[in-house]
């Protein structure tokens, strides 16, 4: 079994900001050279999330209101230990989570055809956000 791992890096808002990353995770796919197997992304921080849907402006918009109704920013427990007015983005992460596993073949990553990989900041800043990725599998 071939791990290739490799890091793509974000300039985000914050605040819900939903990202786009299939034809990046594709790319790292497609190079490393691994043909069969599961890519795994993950978001190194605990304000961010990974998942898919059919990413579309309406849809974006949607995922913004309905954290909005779920984990609205207010004083949670965290923010009155540290400060930093972001327990909802902990708490909307948790909900989502860091990470992602999709299989490919051939080197292309299985999706449907109106499924996209996202990347969502929920931090309540601008952040320069990493996130890894490992395709694991055989060439």
């Amino acid at each position: 079994m071939t791990v290739v791992t490799e890091y793509l890096k974000y300039s985000t808002e914050g605040n819900a900001q939903v990202i786009n990353i299939t034809e990046d995770v594709s790319r790292l796919v497609g190079r490393s050279g691994v043909k069969e197997g599961l890519m795994t992304v993950s978001v190194i921080g605990s304000t961010g999330a990974v998942t898919t849907c059919e990413y579309e402006p309406g849809l974006v918009e949607d995922i913004g209101e309905l954290m909005q109704k779920l984990v609205p920013p207010g004083s949670y427990q965290h923010d009155k230990a540290w400060g930093d007015g972001n327990g909802h983005s902990h708490l909307r992460s948790s909900l989502i989570g860091p990470s992602l596993s999709i299989p490919f073949s051939k080197g292309s990553l299985l999706l449907g055809t109106w499924q996209q990989v996202i990347f969502i900041d929920f931090d309540n800043r601008a952040r320069r956000r990493q996130l890894v990725v490992q395709c694991m599998g055989e060439s």
